[in-house]
C-alpha cells in the first residue's frame, strides 16, 4: 500500500492527539482509528496498523504496574492463557473477515467502543464506592475521605479511583495474595480477548468491570492485571498482523513516534486540563465518527 506524506503527517498528528488523551483520560483509539479511515486507509489495514503502532504504549503501561502484580502471580499466569488464545483467535478472525464485511461492522464497533467509554465514569464511581464500603467495614472507626480530589492520570478507571488507595486507612485491602480466578471469569476473559484481537477499543473497561465483580478491590492491582491482559492480547495480535503483511509500516512507525510524543506531553497536561472536558470531547468524536461511518455505508 502506497502512503503519501500528507497521510503520514495526519496519522502522526492523530497518534500524538491519541497519546495525549490517553495520558489524560483514555480513549485515544477513538481518535486514531477514525482518522486513519478518513485518510482513506482500508479498515482492516487501519485496525491492524493502529494496533501495532499503539502496542508499545500498552507494554509501557503494563511495566509501570508491574509492582502491583505482586501477590497475583497465579492470577496473572492463568489470566494470560485465555488472553493469548483469545487475542490470537480475534486477530485470525479479523484477517479472515472480508474488507466489505468489516467495513459494515466498523460503525458499530466505533459506536460500541464509544458506549464503553461512556460507561467508564459510572463504573469507576461504582468500584470506588464499593471499595470505600469494604474499607469502612474493615476499619469502621476510621472514616474514608471521599472529598479528596482525584488525579487525572489517564489509565482507564484509574482516573476515577486512584485517590482511593491514597486515602485508605491502615488495614485497608491492599495488594495481597489472590485466590485463583474462577473458571467463568476465564471464559469471560477469553471472549473479551477475542474482541481485543479483532478490534480492541474499550476492552480494558470490560476487563476492569469483570475484575471488580470478581471481588478485587485494589484499583492499582486491577489496572496491573488489566494491562497484563492487554499486553498478552496484543502481543499475539501484533505478531499475526505483522506476519500477514496487512500492516502499513510507514504509518505504524510515524504513529508510534507521534503517540510517544503525545503521551509525554499529555502527562504534563494531565494535572491542568479538566478531565471531564477531554472525556466529553472524546465521546463527541466517537459518536460523530461512528454516525458518519454508519450513514456513509447506507
Amino acid at each position: 500500500m502506497t502512503t503519501t506524506p500528507l497521510q503520514l503527517f495526519f496519522a502522526a498528528l492523530a497518534a500524538a492527539a491519541g497519546g495525549a488523551v490517553n495520558a489524560i483520560a483514555g480513549g485515544g483509539t477513538l481518535i486514531t482509528f477514525p482518522t486513519l479511515l478518513a485518510l482513506g486507509i482500508p479498515p482492516i489495514v487501519a485496525n491492524a496498523t493502529s494496533t501495532v503502532a499503539l502496542w508499545p504504549g500498552t507494554v509501557g503501561s503494563m511495566w509501570g504496574y508491574r509492582r502491583e502484580l505482586e501477590g497475583a502471580r497465579t492470577w496473572a499466569v492463568r489470566f494470560a492463557i485465555p488472553s493469548l488464545a483469545g487475542g490470537m483467535l480475534g486477530a485470525i478472525l479479523l484477517l479472515r473477515t472480508s474488507s466489505e464485511r468489516f467495513s459494515h461492522l466498523v460503525p458499530f464497533l466505533v459506536l460500541g467502543a464509544t458506549g464503553l467509554f461512556i460507561l467508564q465514569a459510572p463504573l469507576g464511581a461504582y468500584l470506588r464506592g464499593r471499595r470505600a464500603r469494604l474499607i469502612a467495614r474493615s476499619a469502621p472507626g476510621e472514616p474514608v475521605d471521599r472529598s479528596a480530589p482525584i488525579r487525572a492520570t489517564g489509565d482507564d478507571l484509574e482516573t476515577d479511583s486512584a485517590r482511593a488507595d491514597e486515602v485508605a486507612p491502615t488495614g485497608a485491602p491492599a495488594a495481597e495474595p489472590l485466590a485463583a480466578p474462577a473458571l467463568p471469569f476465564l471464559v469471560y476473559q477469553f471472549i473479551v480477548s477475542i474482541y481485543g484481537g479483532y478490534f480492541g477499543a474499550g476492552m480494558g473497561i470490560l476487563m476492569l468491570a469483570a475484575l471488580g465483580f470478581m471481588g478485587l478491590v485494589n484499583i492499582h492491582q486491577m489496572n496491573g492485571l488489566k494491562n497484563w491482559g492487554g499486553t498478552c492480547i496484543n502481543i499475539v495480535a501484533v505478531a499475526i498482523f505483522a506476519a500477514s503483511g496487512v500492516v502499513s509500516w510507514p504509518i505504524a512507525i510515524v504513529m508510534a513516534g507521534g503517540a510517544a510524543i503525545g503521551g509525554y506531553a499529555g502527562s504534563g497536561l494531565a494535572q491542568r486540563v479538566p478531565q471531564p472536558v477531554v472525556r466529553r470531547l472524546i465521546i463527541a468524536i466517537g459518536l460523530v465518527s461512528g454516525l458518519w461511518l454508519l450513514f456513509d455505508r447506507l
